[in-house]
């Protein structure tokens, strides 16, 4: 019988009322060690946990392992394998973690959607915007994203290697108020309590100290399966707590774990002490050296104050070379630096479009781009 949790039912009350969620299932949870294949009704009660929060008004994407264990199985390799044949494997695996993913979620009537990241895409911010704003499209037309390393192409300098930094990336790029990493334990311990039955399970975590990252333990390895363990996780709660967003670690090896969760069983959250949009606001203003500047007339000044975005048409100048994505600030016809933000456009781009309506765009540059050269979103004011 679970165990119920007051501080988990305190914190899941916060879970319960988040706009967005990423949810990260390892592969040893997915995959069965001995079949090399999908656990089919676990992973339908994990679609059914996801349509629960979709009908609560939570938004949910979901970082998947799985593509290599499955690969390895379907091409006959051993675990230990050379770099071209984990990316066979990951190929190969890829089409049948989709087929699973889209079966289970099509038995609650949701669509899902692949994607296929690299450390390379949610560090360069061009890429990084790309993706954020292909989430927020598939997110606002009920499309569940299911996101995954791209393991057929990364090489290790620009690979995560697990899946637990990659979804606090993903967590960080779209803004979520939770990420449920979903684990082979219920949370965090004093110490491993597979091995020392005096290890004192920890509900609550406020900031993570040296003391709290010594607790980490090994990974699962003896499941054959999986490349993450508490270390990992501990990484990505770090990431993902310091952008405004909650972590929780959760058992989620029977089934409809997140209902599990929800209802009080134990589990681990690290405490972000920012939202979202502060965190975000936050790191635009203190992290981002502009790589150039857009003058702007009173009319789109006024406008920034008043929380708008920056359109074409209130800019007079362009100063500076930067690419799409790159810092730049925005000034005042007196040349007062009034906000700062990432550039939706190219400094070329931005100098044809300027002074034009957002109507006009696709006309001027031959393709549709964003109505916005700064969204508001990616702004913040002096």
């Amino acid at each position: 019988m679970a165990t119920i949790d007051r501080t988990n039912l305190d914190e899941t009350s916060k879970l319960q009322h988040s706009k967005r969620v990423v949810i990260k299932c390892g592969s040893s949870l997915l995959v069965d060690t001995s079949s090399g294949k999908v656990r089919g009704e676990w992973l339908k009660s994990l679609a059914a946990d996801i349509k629960a929060l979709l009908e609560n008004d939570t938004e949910v994407l979901v970082v998947s392992s799985g593509a290599v264990a499955m690969g390895r199985k379907i091409l006959g390799l051993k675990k230990k394998t050379k770099i071209e044949e984990k990316q066979a494997a990951a190929a190969t695996g890829q089409v049948e973690l989709m087929k699973a993913w889209q079966d289970a979620l099509g038995e609650v009537n949701l669509h899902c959607a692949q994607s296929l990241l690299t450390a390379y895409d949610t560090e360069r911010r061009r890429n990084w915007l790309n993706a954020r704003a292909t989430f927020d499209t598939l997110l606002s037309l009920g499309i569940v994203p299911i996101i995954n390393e791209n393991d057929t192409i990364a090489t290790e300098e620009i690979r995560y290697g697990d899946n637990d930094r990659l979804a606090a990336r993903v967590a960080q790029m779209v803004g979520a108020d939770y990420l449920l990493l979903l684990s082979d334990i219920d949370g965090l311990y004093t110490a491993d309590p597979r091995s020392n039955p005096k290890a004192r399970h920890i509900p609550l975590v406020q900031a993570i100290t040296p003391d709290i990252e010594k607790m980490a333990g090994g990974s699962n390895a003896d499941a054959g399966v999986g490349s993450g363990g508490m270390r990992t996780k501990i990484d990505a709660a770090k990431i993902a707590i310091s952008q405004g967003c909650n972590v929780m670690i959760l058992d989620g090896r029977d089934k409809s774990p997140i209902s599990r969760a929800l209802a009080g069983d134990k589990a681990t959250t690290f405490a972000a002490q920012l939202d979202p949009q502060t965190a975000r606001l936050a790191w635009l203003r203190h992290n981002l050296k502009p790589q150039g500047a857009y003058v702007v007339d009173d009319g789109a000044a006024k406008a920034l104050k008043k929380g708008g975005s920056l359109l074409p048409v209130g800019v007079k100048e362009v100063e500076g070379s930067f690419e799409r994505g790159d810092a730049v600030a925005i000034k005042s016809g007196d040349g007062n630096i009034i906000a700062r933000g990432l550039s939706a456009y190219n400094a070329h781009d931005a100098q044809m479009i300027m002074g034009k309506k957002s109507g006009e765009i696709e006309e001027i540059l031959g393709y549709s781009g964003r109505p916005a050269l700064v969204h508001r979103d990616d702004m913040v004011a002096e």
